[in-house]
């Protein structure tokens, strides 16, 4: 028996092979270059620990961090035409549409469900930007008019968290249509008497920016969310300015009157819950703003009463 070739050149190659690791462990914070493991980021619900970025989160764990714990109903939503324009540009639109349904085990980029924040039901709409960048296409337009027909139907506050480049080329002026329909959807909630909530995250550009997602009664913002219409540098092309800095985000848009609040992660779900008690008049605990009473000498009578007299020098 050949030794070398048996036994040691098995183990050199077993050394020289190329591990496979997978993909995602570490995630690099945009801010900062920190390098985060996936799963704290993940059990700090896709924050950054140290710099307080706020990356994407994936519509099943936004709904399961919004939901008591965890626990909704998922609403079936319309099924779309796949292509009704026959569209290709690099590869077919129906064959782009399987490769984002396989990557990301949604059907399309709407997720709605319903169930109880704070104990109180809820019905709530997520887009997700990794599916062709949350655009706007006809399925996306009927799940987000099937979400606020079943608030209405249920009666309950109706909560949108927006993220999209904007409407699906793919479709398109069908998808533009979507911008239309689904503003007469806001006026059913609105004639309804039932809030309507947006939450802005990051991005939110386009025609969702131009329709729906600027349409609520409240609209909150996640810190540093790109909000706006067109881009950067298209604005700045046009107009031939220079734009002032942090332009478009969050904190920007608050300062200049065009968002409410802006919210960190972690302290969404009770914001939401607190502004539908207001908006739906359900009784709200509001803490006492009147002066403590000064401390004094108590004494135990006779029938077990309880008498407080101010202490005397």
């Amino acid at each position: 028996m050949n030794w070398i070739n048996s036994l040691v050149r098995p183990k050199i190659r077993d050394l020289l092979k190329k591990r496979e690791v997978p993909e995602n462990l570490w995630i690099k914070c945009p801010e900062t270059g920190e390098m985060v493991f996936h799963r704290d980021l993940e059990a700090n619900l896709w924050v950054v620990p140290n710099s307080g970025h706020h990356m994407r989160m994936p519509a099943v764990k936004r709904l399961e961090t919004l939901f008591d714990g965890g626990d909704y109903e998922t609403v079936e939503t319309p099924e779309a035409h796949a292509d009704p324009l026959k569209f290709r540009d690099t590869k077919k639109y129906v064959d782009r549409l399987k490769e984002y349904r396989t990557r990301t085990g949604e059907n399309d980029a709407i997720r709605v469900a319903r169930g109880k924040v704070n104990g109180a039901p809820l019905t709530a709409a997520v887009q997700d930007f990794a599916f062709m960048g949350g655009s706007l296409g006809m399925a996306a337009g009927e799940a987000i008019l099937t979400g606020m027909q079943s608030a209405v139907t249920h009666h309950t506050p109706f909560v949108l968290f927006a993220a999209s480049g904007g409407a699906r080329m793919q479709e398109g002026i069908l998808s533009l249509m979507q911008m239309p329909r689904t503003t007469v959807g806001v006026q059913m909630l609105r004639e309804a008497g039932l809030p309507y909530i947006v939450v802005l995250t990051n991005p939110t550009t386009g025609g969702v920016s131009a329709s729906y997602a600027m349409l609520g009664d409240v609209h909150i913002a996640e810190p540093g969310a790109q909000i706006g219409f067109a881009g950067r540098r298209v604005i700045e092309q046009t107009i031939r300015e220079k734009l002032p800095e942090g332009f478009q985000s969050a904190e920007y848009l608050l300062e200049h009157g065009m968002v409410d609040m802006v919210v960190k992660r972690h302290d969404l779900k009770d914001t939401i819950a607190r502004i539908c008690d207001i908006l739906m008049k359900r009784k709200v605990e509001v803490p006492s703003l009147a002066p403590p009473e000064p401390a004094g000498d108590t004494i135990e009578t006779e029938a077990g009463e309880t008498d407080q007299k101010a202490a005397a020098g």
